[in-house]
């Protein structure tokens, strides 16, 4: 063989290569920070880590074998060592790049992965590229832990686009409106008054909870919790509980809920168990100067009034009970159009035969005066 049928070879297997070229190559050795391939050239194609991905946390041993082909451009012809420098990540930017003008163009919604906390909001890479989505473009409503998204992937749609400053804006919070808009049309066609839902609370406020029913959130309101008096939500509900309720109303996106159903309704069956002269007991829930509430059952309070509490004369109902105290006492009164019950231990001390003062047995316990 001689020697010019030698290079012919040389010139048949190997390629000339230039400075910005787009090749395939093909990977012969990883290391933990570099990645050699062969690229058909005399010398041998050497890839960084640091020209693979921006990403400090990807393991080359990993997310690259031998026998792998990766496309790449090259950087220089020869790096004075006889390799041949590579990069793969400005590749991958080029077709990020075309990925996020499309979506800029056309308005689609992207999904990435939140790779930090940046200051004023959060950052994706798509594609090699960072794209900042500031916090007040997160949610539609205020976000105040911006590192629970971290790792998170995070739809958002493009809103500015810069390549030649390298200014990529996305919004999240369109994207969540419009998402809630279209679960709303969703909900209200198939929800109407009066069906029954299980939903999850998502937040618990002085005066209520939040229920998501499927995409929406709904009211409970505090007065709709229970059929018994509720001081405070928040030691009722927390996030993430599981609740039945009761759609109660609907006025346009504004639905209200309740956790008050007609069967377990406490008044049902009141007109009988607490017929005027009947003797029922229960304990004492909460007090006022004209006289005690007593709970006879959830949500079923009767008034003992202050000058029914006892044969003698009582100023105010705290002289003589406190909060819980047990009491038996007649039912004097009963209306339950307005549920309201009024009782008497003084009449009850009179039909057992005990002597109560003429003044004071005259006196009434009026209902007008319940809560």
């Amino acid at each position: 063989m001689s020697d010019t049928t030698f290079e012919q070879l040389l010139e048949e297997n190997f390629r000339t290569i230039h400075a910005g070229e787009v090749v395939e190559g093909k990977v012969f050795d990883v290391k933990e920070d570099v990645i050699y391939l062969d690229i058909k050239s005399k010398s041998d194609g050497i890839l960084p880590k640091s020209e693979y991905t921006s990403d400090a946390s990807v393991n080359l041993l990993d997310a690259v074998h031998v026998g792998d082909v990766l496309t790449v451009k090259i950087l220089r012809t020869n790096d004075g060592e006889g390799h041949v420098p590579l990069t793969y990540k400005r590749i991958v930017a080029d077709k990020g790049s075309k990925v996020l003008e499309d979506a800029f163009n056309n308005g689609d919604i992207l999904t990435a992965k939140v790779t930090q906390v940046v200051k004023g909001g959060l950052s994706v890479v798509v594609d090699e590229i960072r794209v900042f989505i500031p916090a007040g473009l997160l949610n539609d409503t205020y976000e105040s832990d911006l590192d629970k998204y971290i790792d998170q992937e995070i739809q958002f749609k493009v809103i500015e686009y810069n390549p030649k400053k390298r200014r990529y804006i996305g919004d999240r919070k369109c994207v969540v409106v419009e998402q809630k808009q279209k679960a709303m049309a969703e909900v209200l066609e198939n929800v109407k008054v009066g069906d029954i839902i299980e939903g999850t609370v998502k937040n618990v406020t002085d005066f209520g909870a939040f229920v998501d029913i499927g995409g929406i959130d709904g009211l409970l309101h505090i007065s709709e919790m229970s059929w018994g008096r509720i001081e405070n939500p928040k030691k009722v509900f927390k996030s993430g509980d599981k609740v039945k309720v009761q759609v109660k109303d609907i006025q346009g996106s504004k639905i209200s809920l309740t956790a008050k159903f007609a069967d377990e309704n406490p008044w049902k069956d009141a007109e009988e168990k607490y017929a005027i002269g009947n003797v029922v007991t229960g304990k004492v829930a909460r007090m006022t100067d004209f006289g005690a509430f007593i709970q006879l059952d959830d949500g079923v309070d009767g008034l003992l009034h202050v000058s029914q509490i006892s044969k003698n004369h009582v100023s105010k109902p705290s002289d003589v009970l406190n909060i819980g105290d047990e009491v038996t006492a007649k039912v004097v009164d009963f209306k339950l159009d307005a549920q309201k019950i009024s009782l008497s231990v003084k009449e009850l001390l009179k039909d057992n035969g005990e002597d109560v003062d003429a003044d004071e047995a005259s006196e009434e316990a009026p209902a007008e005066d319940q809560e």
